[in-house]
């Protein structure tokens, strides 16, 4: 029994001695690989991203540290810079890029590398390599040689390494956290366009003999992902904050979403104008559920031009606010600043086939001085498509039209139909809008006919509001066709010992009377039809442009015209003049009879 216990005590110990001598070996061995594939990984790194930039780009790194049990190295204090000599060298052979990078982050870590076959058939295969917080420095120039770039790389990257390798792969590129800058070097000053919290996954890079000709790839990649959380940024006159919440795109689907985006004032409708100094429109915009389809993304890097088959934007408002109690900015034109002018002053390139809208909700609201009061007109669940939205001048050479074809609700009532054509390419930023609003109770609108025309409407029914204009920079001419019946009006004006607008009693009986239209065709069958021609004084806006010319539409439909008016003034001064004549009487009587009193009282005495 003891001899089989000392015998196994033996064995046990003969094991655990070839293990240890084992697992020394092995730990040699890994040490040994570790050292040696350190420089064949440093040279390899280097050597494939300079061959295959075309001698553009270098790499440096302070360390290189590898583990070839795992397969992963780490690369410290990493730095990705251009040539700018052999970059002039390019441009001179017509092969230079339109966009220039430089990269700097503290870690890159590649995972999984498998160095056995790096070394035995030459694939340098990687599962994973990771950028962590990096800072991303990129600089666009639009070059001549590089319109209407062909949709792949003119050679393949594989006749740049295909003498020390057979095949590179990585499996996914993932930067992290990502720090991006934009410099736009095709305009006088430069723009510097920045984004932080960036996260982006390239997926399945592969550079061998025959990846070139596949295509299903984009630059070598199966997929490109991009995500951003959380985006706010400041605009330039501090007046608003534009917020981004949640873009995800991906490039095999050309599909971008975005939950949220939001242009917030920094001030309250009252303190906006106050803080900028005069009347000026404070814009409140929020959109949800935003997509854009069919993104061209080689176009897009190249080019910095944005081009979508089709964009929808659902479950949204956009509040325009004007305090017309302060002053007018004499000096600010809002000449070519219509929303179509807008977009070609946009310096980015961009197309948008067709804009798809539904349940957007447009309101224009103004403060009156006089009434010190605030009306609102509001165009309530809006939807439609806008096509042909662009900039670009060979789209618009063939297209130059961008149209809008909208449906919404009159404060959220009457259902009102609107077309407009905005041609792209007139230098007096010319359009059209016409459309066509049915059935409402009129005294809706005593939301925006009170506090901004000092008119109550009492009663009414509209039929049909039917409207067609032109306009440019300088106005809109056009006529508006008003169908109702049974309208009473009552004037009202602004009593200072009073918190709400009064009814003027005299006048608002000579209107009803006198100008008022009470039913459009009239008892004789005639219909009025309202010419308009609206001369723009230089700083109205879009809205307040639209909303003036229907305005006066509907007053001249109903009567209120600039003869009726000046009829109504003529009766007020008689009856002042009569009421003047009355209380003249009246006093002389009065003085008459005090005197008469005061004679016989010192008669008595």
């Amino acid at each position: 029994m003891p001899d089989t216990k000392k015998r196994r005590f033996k064995i046990f110990k003969w094991i655990a001695g070839i293990l240890l001598i084992a697992f020394l070996m092995l730990a040699g061995l890994a040490w040994f690989l570790n050292i040696k594939s350190r420089p064949l990984l440093t040279a390899q790194i280097k050597t494939l991203l300079y061959k295959s930039t075309d001698s553009l780009y270098t790499i440096t790194f302070s360390k290189v540290s590898t583990n070839v049990l795992t397969g992963s190295a780490t690369l410290q204090n990493v730095k990705i810079t251009a040539d700018t000599n052999r970059y002039q060298q390019l441009v001179a052979l017509k092969r230079a890029p339109n966009n220039l990078y430089t990269v700097t982050l503290k870690k890159l870590v590649v995972k999984h590398f498998h160095p056995i076959n790096l070394y035995r058939e030459k694939k340098l295969q990687i599962e994973e390599i990771l950028f962590d917080k990096p800072e991303v420095y990129m600089v666009n120039r639009q070059l001549d040689f590089n319109e209407n770039p062909a949709p792949r790389l003119i050679q393949s990257p594989y006749t740049f390494i295909s003498k020390s390798l057979k095949e590179f792969s990585i499996k996914k590129i993932l930067f992290r956290d990502a720090s991006f800058n934009y410099v736009n070097k095709n305009v006088n000053k430069f723009n510097i366009f920045s984004i932080d919290d960036l996260n982006i996954t390239l997926v399945d890079l592969l550079v061998d003999s025959t990846s070139f000709e596949d295509s299903t790839r984009l630059y070598l990649l199966k997929d490109v992902l991009i995500n951003l959380k959380n985006y706010n940024y400041k605009t330039r006159d501090s007046m608003y904050n534009i917020k981004l919440d949640q873009l995800d795109f991906r490039a095999s689907t050309g599909r971008l979403s975005v939950n949220k985006f939001a242009l917030e004032p920094l001030y309250d409708e009252m303190k906006f104008g106050a803080v900028a100094g005069y009347a000026r429109d404070r814009f409140n915009i929020l959109m949800n559920d935003i997509s854009l389809n069919g993104i061209n993304l080689p176009l897009y890097i190249s080019k910095q031009e944005l081009r979508a088959k089709e964009m929808a934007i659902a479950n949204g408002f956009v509040a325009v606010f004007n305090n017309n109690g302060l002053p007018k900015q004499e000096k600010e034109s809002r000449i070519g600043k219509y929303p179509h002018q807008l977009l070609q002053k946009l310096a980015a390139p961009i197309l948008v086939d067709k804009l798809l809208l539904k349940d957007v909700d447009v309101s224009y609201a103004l403060y009156n001085k006089e009434s010190e009061q605030r009306g609102k007109i509001s165009f309530e669940k809006t939807s439609g498509t806008i096509s042909n939205v662009t900039n670009i001048n060979m789209v618009k050479a063939t297209k130059p039209i961008m149209e809008a074809n909208l449906t919404s609700y009159l404060m959220g009532q009457g259902k009102l139909d609107v077309d407009f054509k905005f041609n792209l390419t007139a230098n007096t930023g010319d359009f059209s809008y016409t459309g066509e609003l049915q059935n409402f109770n009129a005294r809706v609108l005593n939301q925006i006919t009170k506090p901004l025309g000092l008119v109550r409407i009492n009663r009414g029914n509209v039929d049909k509001l039917k409207f067609d204009f032109k306009a440019d920079d300088f106005g809109s001419k056009g006529t508006v066709d008003f169908s109702y019946f049974d309208l009473s009006v009552a004037l009202m004006k602004n009593d200072p010992t009073k918190d709400h607008l009064v009814k003027r009693g005299l006048i608002s009986f000579l209107a009803n009377a006198l100008i008022i239209n009470s039913e459009n065709p009239g008892p004789d069958g005639n219909f009025i039809s309202a010419k308009i021609n609206y001369v723009r004084p230089e700083n109205t806006s879009f809205f307040s442009m639209i909303w003036k010319t229907l305005f006066l539409g509907v007053k001249y439909s109903v009567g209120i015209t600039e003869e009726k008016q000046t009829e109504i003034r003529e009766h007020i001064a008689k009856f002042k003049a009569m009421r003047a004549s009355h209380n003249l009487r009246k006093r002389q009587r009065l003085e008459r009879r005090q005197r008469k009193e005061l004679k016989q009282k010192n008669e008595r005495r």
